[in-house]
């Protein structure tokens, strides 16, 4: 009898210390403060998870385009004074029927409602108006933004240059391992074929394969650096884990940033959260 009550205080005891772990485990995950950083030089910039992931295609339309990172500086910059980088199904008082990511206006020419709130449209809309303008390149982020805009408070979009820099550096692959994100563990699997389908409609075509719950892309260069951190900011809604390219790594669940690793050249490998025992069995 002393022996089983020895052996169910034990089994309490344990049994109680599992639970506080759990409970601990979980309420560690609420205080993760989700967000998405640029880092490069010593300027650094920050948005949140839903707002780089807009910034993350309009990025990648640029680059489908063979646009200069200029080009997406002058883009996350307007966007972000716009609509802080949200796509919003309103306007305001100086533009009731402003739609989108960049508050465009079909009474003023951008296409329907339904165009401008899709962001691939609104992206190109404003990529399509900015090639137009000569030397856009050189001009100051305010001066470029204004001519495709026309906004009644150009100045505004001066706020945002640092930001616009920073992310589209990143997201461009101009600098590698610019951009990082801190995310709470993913609760339900990732799906590699659905980030496939978002990865063709971003930069289009690109020699894509499936390995388990692995997306493995073949890129190299600045375009790989670019899908990969396209990647990390689009992780929280595809349940991304880890992102390795070039060497380096990034993992969702250490949240230790980019890190040396195996990675193999010419390969950028999007690796999503695992299928149920039941289902990948």
């Amino acid at each position: 009898m002393r022996r089983l009550a020895v052996l169910v205080l034990t089994l309490a005891l344990v049994g109680g210390g599992v639970y506080t772990a759990v409970a601990f485990l979980q309420r560690s995950e609420t205080l993760v403060a989700e967000g998405c950083t640029a880092v490069v030089g010593s300027q650094s910039a920050e948005l949140a998870t839903d707002q780089a992931v807009n910034a993350s295609l309009i990025t990648a339309v640029a680059v489908q385009r063979g646009l200069p990172p200029r080009a997406a500086s002058i883009a996350l910059a307007t966007a972000m004074q716009e609509s802080k980088l949200r796509n919003i199904g309103h306007g305001d008082q100086a533009g009731p029927d402003s739609r989108g990511l960049f508050q465009q206006r079909p009474s003023q020419g951008w296409g329907t409602e339904a165009q401008v709130m899709d962001p691939y449209y609104a992206a190109n809309a404003f990529y399509d108006a900015l090639v137009k303008i000569p030397g856009y390149e050189s001009l100051e982020i305010t001066d470029a933004a204004q001519r495709v805009q026309r906004s009644a408070y150009p100045g505004a979009y001066e706020e945002h240059e640092d930001m616009g820099r920073s992310f589209a550096s990143g997201l461009s692959g101009q600098t590698p391992g610019a951009v990082q994100c801190t995310l709470r563990t993913p609760e339900d699997p990732g799906d590699p074929a659905a980030i496939a389908a978002e990865l063709a409609q971003a930069y289009g075509a690109l020699g894509m394969a499936t390995e388990g719950q692995t997306l493995v892309v073949e890129a190299s260069g600045g375009q790989a650096w670019s899908v990969a951190q396209w990647a990390v900011t689009n992780a929280k809604g595809f349940a991304v884990t880890k992102v390795d390219v070039d060497g380096r790594s990034w993992n969702r669940l250490t949240r230790d940033g980019w890190q040396d690793s195996e990675g193999v050249d010419g390969q950028v490998r999007i690796t999503v959260a695992p299928l149920p025992v039941s289902a990948a069995g």
